[in-house]
């Protein structure tokens, strides 16, 4: 749904650029040729009305009806409630449990953030069918040894979200930012 928000929102601002543009430009020009263009309209839906006179009935009711049910699609899809991300759990004795993205996500940052020369870390996790990707976002040291702190922030990732939780892991994406170096007085 966001990226089709996305795709109206840029179209819209698009064509309410053009159009403010094209008022700032040839003001007097833009208001007659609306005008006549409206005229022209108004003057086709009278003769369309008064030859197809149940016709024209039938498609305006058509048209309010598919209206309706595609907007009132469209603003459902949008308000409707969403339930939080989760992920079902199997266990070997048979129980199942489901844990949120969220939990997943809070546990991951806990782990992670104890980890030596780790700052801060933002987890993002996205449960897709049995398995979890996840994206973590880390600050650091800038003197750390990049390679080596992702294998370990992976590893982590890893134990964590098979051994201790029970799921299974799915894409580990780690994303490093360095803080500032700190000059030594």
């Amino acid at each position: 749904m966001n990226i089709f928000n996305r795709i109206v929102t840029v179209l819209l601002l698009l064509l309410l650029l053009a159009l403010v543009g094209t008022i700032v430009v040839l003001p007097t020009e833009t208001v007659t040729a609306g005008q006549r263009g409206l005229e022209s309209v108004g003057a086709f839906f009278a003769q369309l009305e008064s030859a197809y006179y149940w016709l024209f009935i039938a498609g305006r009711i058509l048209l309010a009806v598919i209206a309706v049910l595609l907007l009132g699609l469209l603003l459902w899809a949008e308000v409707r409630p969403r339930r939080p991300a989760a992920v079902r759990i199997h266990t070997e004795g048979g129980s199942q449990a489901t844990v949120t993205a969220d939990s997943v996500a809070r546990r991951l940052a806990w782990h992670v953030d104890q980890l030596a020369d780790v700052i801060a870390v933002t987890p993002r996790v996205n449960a897709r069918g049995k398995a979890v990707d996840v994206l973590l976002e880390l600050e650091t040291r800038p003197e750390i040894d990049v390679p080596m702190k992702t294998d370990e922030v992976v590893a982590v990732t890893r134990e964590v979200i098979t051994e201790r939780m029970g799921l299974q892991a799915g894409k580990i994406e780690v994303r490093i930012k360095h803080a500032a170096y700190q000059e030594e007085a």
